[in-house]
């Protein structure tokens, strides 16, 4: 039994900031990738960001220079920090990850989502 739980999301004003966390909590032997996705209305999933478990990380172009992906591997946790938000970034939020059970089993697991809104 794996889960991730996301929070931190709302309703922020163009310009401002929110900041994503997912915990991940079960059977877990370890975790390798992480990634956040969205969602918006009418659109496909896209990813937003990547991270090892090392650190290595990776950005969609639209949101470069903007959000900071980061990871805590002693809590099992993945941030997404967002600045200098737009409207186009309203969407529904989900964290994904690799992780390794127990058991050996191997499997991406996704979190609940998170509404992210940005709007005067």
């Amino acid at each position: 039994q794996v889960q991730l739980v996301e929070s931190g999301g709302g309703l922020v004003q163009p310009g401002g900031s929110l900041r994503l966390s997912c915990a991940a909590s079960g059977s877990i032997w370890s975790i390798n990738d992480m990634c956040w996705y969205r969602q918006a209305p009418g659109k496909e999933r896209e990813l937003v960001a990547g991270i090892t478990r090392s650190g290595n990380s990776n950005y969609a172009d639209s949101v470069k220079g903007r959000f900071t992906i980061s990871r805590d591997n002693a809590k099992n946790t993945l941030y997404l920090q967002m600045n200098s938000l737009k409207p186009e970034d309203t969407a529904v939020y989900y964290c994904n990850a690799y992780i390794v059970t127990i058991s050996n089993g191997r499997d991406y697991y996704w979190g609940q989502g998170a509404q992210v809104t940005v709007s005067s």
